[in-house]
């Protein structure tokens, strides 16, 4: 059985930085970490292969740099790792990124898709959905926990805004995760030295057989028009007090602003 993970290395928050000319994040040089989701779902491949057996193969699309993700999912337990490099990805939105993906997970083969629900730095969850319509699958989101796998179909919990559902369905499929589902495991000593070792394989858009026309910025059909930062508001008051004289004031200021 493979067993593919999809991640992704976003910017760490605190270093976002925007490109004005093309309205995208820029990567480059910048501190970058594990989507936290992901780990999630590198941690949900990892149990599915102690259960039924198989590989767990990460891959990502991303800058040379991207590496280093890989580098961690492999200490966690990944058996291989897909590196999706080439100038001709840069500026990709979601859909774009998703057609990537899908190309790359055709050539590889896969039982199971694992994403985390989404990135942190887009916050779209879109991906993982769109990459199920590429590749002609079914696909379960916001799964919060695996019930039963076989070589055959599984049974998840699909997280609701009241309770969940009981979702069966037969393989492959495409499942994007929540972090609700498990604690991902600390990568080990030993776990470490063997990433180092592994050869991670790097593909650019020949290697996948991409359309050159649905890759990259110039395929990518949501376009962004302005990007720019919320304004930072200084008027604030502090009470004090005790609680419940601090409740009474906010009451009070409350109050004059509606008969303002």
């Amino acid at each position: 059985m493979n067993i593919v993970v999809c991640i992704k290395q976003v910017p760490d928050t605190a270093e976002v930085r925007i490109n004005p000319e093309t309205n995208t994040l820029i990567r480059d040089g910048v501190p970058s970490i594990t989507n936290p989701y992901d780990t999630h779902a590198i941690e949900a491949a990892l149990q599915i292969r102690e259960t039924v057996g198989g590989r767990v193969i990460v891959l990502t699309m991303g800058p040379p740099q991207a590496e280093s993700a890989l580098r961690d999912a492999l200490s966690m337990g990944a058996d291989d790792a897909v590196l999706l490099t080439d100038r001709a990805f840069a500026g990709a939105d979601t859909w774009a990124t998703a057609y990537t993906l899908s190309k790359a997970v055709q050539k590889l083969g896969a039982d199971i898709i694992l994403c985390g629900k989404q990135a942190i730095d887009g916050d779209t969850a879109q991906v993982g959905p769109e990459m199920a319509v590429f590749l002609n699958m079914p696909h379960v989101s916001y799964v919060r926990k695996i019930e039963e796998v076989t070589r055959d179909s599984i049974r998840v919990q699909r997280l609701m805004d009241e309770g969940h559902d009981i979702v069966e369905s037969t393989l492959p499929v495409l499942l994007t995760v929540v972090k609700e589902i498990n604690n991902p495991r600390m990568p080990s000593l030993k776990g470490k030295i063997a990433a180092k070792k592994i050869e991670i394989m790097k593909w650019a858009a020949s290697d996948i057989g991409a359309d050159a026309d649905k890759i990259g910025l110039k395929a990518s059909p949501t376009q962004v028009r302005n990007i720019f930062a919320p304004e930072t508001r200084k008027e604030r008051k502090i009470f004090t007090g005790t609680l419940e004289e601090q409740v009474d004031t906010l009451l009070r200021e409350i109050g004059s602003l509606k008969c303002g």
